[in-house]
């Protein structure tokens, strides 16, 4: 499946702009959501990521091979949501799971607090550029 295929156009109602902790559970129902989604395989895992992100107000940061950080997953992709002037942003980790065709979203642990911290590192580099 070509990567211009897993494109999703979310219709979202028009609400009031949540702010604080309110926002990042919201943010994180539509990434599961849309994440159900995903239809393709190995191959197609970043491209349908980073359009995901974009379409729930996220970033795609980076992806890399899980190498055991994550159990039953083949790859990880790193996602910031929650960036505005009035949030803190969250790191949230993207998996791709072991079968290649199911994807899901988990939050930091203490197996993954590293990844985290370089994620949130790879963000100040990119800030300061």
């Amino acid at each position: 499946m070509a990567a211009s295929e897993n494109s999703i156009e979310l219709t979202r109602p028009v609400a009031a702009r949540q702010t604080g902790e309110a926002a990042i559970p919201m943010a994180l129902l539509e990434l599961e959501l849309s994440l159900d989604h995903f239809s393709g395989d190995e191959d197609d895992f970043d491209d349908f990521v980073r359009t995901v992100a974009k379409d729930v107000g996220g970033e795609f940061l980076f992806a890399l091979p899980a190498s055991g950080l994550i159990d039953d997953c083949l790859s990880i992709a790193v996602l910031r949501l929650g960036a505005g002037a009035d949030e803190p942003p969250t790191i949230l980790f993207v998996c791709l799971d072991a079968d290649g065709s199911t994807v899901r979203a988990e939050e930091s642990g203490e197996r993954t607090a590293g990844l985290r911290n370089f994620a949130e590192a790879f963000v100040g580099v990119l800030e300061r550029m």
